[in-house]
């Protein structure tokens, strides 16, 4: 067997010797719903129990204004988590919808409404998807600063997939809403 980046993978099935591919996930978490913090840090723990799947990072917390939000909705916290996984991107989409469902997201029709928690797929290695459950790259988050700072923060010569160096793509975002908190951190297990 060869040796994975992560010593932890083990990057053949041991039943059938079928090999899984080591794929770079990018995470974004957001929450103004509720027990903000609690609920980022609930998301951290959830995905790192998540058999084959290895955290590998969790960025400073940022508070930040809504985004296309509607009229009333608070300010989100936001982090994002990074992992190396050999989980087919459709069942890591399964599992961010199980984690949000477990802190009683509640979807509606309103676009952008306040949520107690947001579990987006930012990036799954190289993988691409434009299913309607399952977007890769996410089509928006290259220009969300709420996502990019805290990504940056944790990979600065990190590169979206087909839009560039993240260091780039913040530079060109509006984060004049968002905000360290200094007094804020998610522990990672």
């Amino acid at each position: 067997m060869t040796e994975s980046p992560n010593p932890h993978i083990v990057d053949a099935d041991s039943l059938t010797g079928e090999m899984h591919p080591i794929r770079r996930v990018v995470v974004a978490l957001g929450s103004n719903l509720g027990e903000r913090l609690a609920s980022l840090q609930g998301a951290v723990e959830a995905l790192a129990d998540t058999p084959d799947f290895f955290v590998t990072g969790v960025s400073p917390v940022y508070e930040t204004d809504p985004v296309d939000s509607p009229d009333g909705a608070g300010p989100y916290l936001n982090a994002v988590v990074l992992a190396d996984t050999t989980l087919p991107a459709a069942r890591l989409m399964e599992r961010a919808l199980a984690v949000e469902d477990a802190f009683e997201r509640e979807r509606s029709d309103v676009r952008n409404a306040p949520r107690t928690l947001d579990v987006d797929l930012i990036v799954v290695g190289d993988r691409r998807s434009n299913e309607d459950f399952l977007r890769l790259p996410h089509p928006r988050a290259h220009e969300r600063a709420f996502v990019l700072q805290p990504w940056h923060d944790l990979e600065p010569d990190a590169v979206f997939p087909e839009r560039g160096p993240i260091a780039d793509l913040l530079r060109a975002a509006d984060a004049s809403g968002v905000r360290k908190r200094e007094d804020l951190s998610l522990e990672m297990q």
